[in-house]
């Protein structure tokens, strides 16, 4: 599916495994900047033309060992997709201080930008979450993102699959709980559609809108089509407002079929 993305100069900030899919398909057309806290992911990145810069903003490094970003003014989209939050985080000090440095890598960047986060965000509850359920202001990474940079579109992505990522590669529990998956050829659509919408301060969840268990998921990557499933009222994430808005339609809507 090709790109309708031309002769855009796109910064990706944490390119790891979406970002460089991400970006081999957009620098047919455009070209792409990246950064990433590895050495040896440099001289990888530099050998596929994505011009990468190394730099890391986790909290043991100073605001004053970094400096502005040397591609940064000529960026048309800004595209952040390294962790700004952990599951180790036990207080804001931690998601403060990578913000701070972050923001003195992009300073006052006024283009179109996106924050990949996660629906990690809502609570482990069975039942159907939107948006509206926990709202920007109660995420503290989103909220001080969105303060400094009021323009940031925030994507809540639901488990990203696709390619060598699939769900009976992984020892999993709970086989018969609904999954909240998406592939990540829906998650550049989704993007570059928000792109030539010049969709601005948008808050998205980008899940697959079907939700089959665990166990028929594998059962299907497996060719195991006999497999039964009883199916638990589960913890969903709908992308209604997505779907809408946007009017999109997802190219992969039902995860037992990613692997294909």
């Amino acid at each position: 599916m090709a790109s309708n993305l031309t002769d855009l100069n796109i910064g990706i900030v944490g390119c790891g495994w979406l970002g460089v899919r991400i970006a081999k398909k957009w620098q047919i057309r455009n070209r792409v900047y990246t950064t990433t806290t590895s050495t040896d992911k440099i001289k990888v990145l530099a050998s596929q033309n994505l011009e990468p810069t190394l730099v890391d903003f986790n909290t043991d490094r100073s605001s004053d060992e970094i400096s502005l970003w040397d591609a940064v003014l000529s960026l048309d989209v800004l595209i952040i997709t390294f962790p700004i939050s952990t599951r180790k985080d036990h207080d804001i000090y931690n998601i403060q201080k990578r913000i701070d440095n972050f923001s003195t890598f992009i300073g006052s960047f006024g283009r179109q930008m996106f924050f990949i986060n996660s629906t990690s965000v809502y609570p482990n509850k069975q039942k159907e979450f939107t948006e509206e359920d926990v709202p920007v202001e109660k995420v503290f990474a989103e909220h001080l993102l969105r303060t400094l940079y009021p323009q940031v579109n925030i994507l809540r992505l639901g488990g990203l699959m696709g390619d060598d990522r699939q769900l009976s590669k992984y020892n999993i529990p709970n086989l018969d709980a609904p999954v909240n998956h998406v592939h990540f050829k829906d998650v550049t659509a989704v993007i570059e559609k928000m792109i030539e919408n010049k969709s601005c301060a948008k808050l998205y969840n980008v899940v697959a809108p079907e939700h089959p268990t665990k166990r028929e998921v594998i059962a299907i990557q497996k060719n195991q089509h006999d497999v039964e499933s009883e199916k638990e009222i589960g913890r969903l994430i709908s992308s209604n407002r997505l779907i809408n808005e946007l009017e999109y339609d997802f190219i992969y809507s039902d995860p037992k079929y990613f692997h294909h």
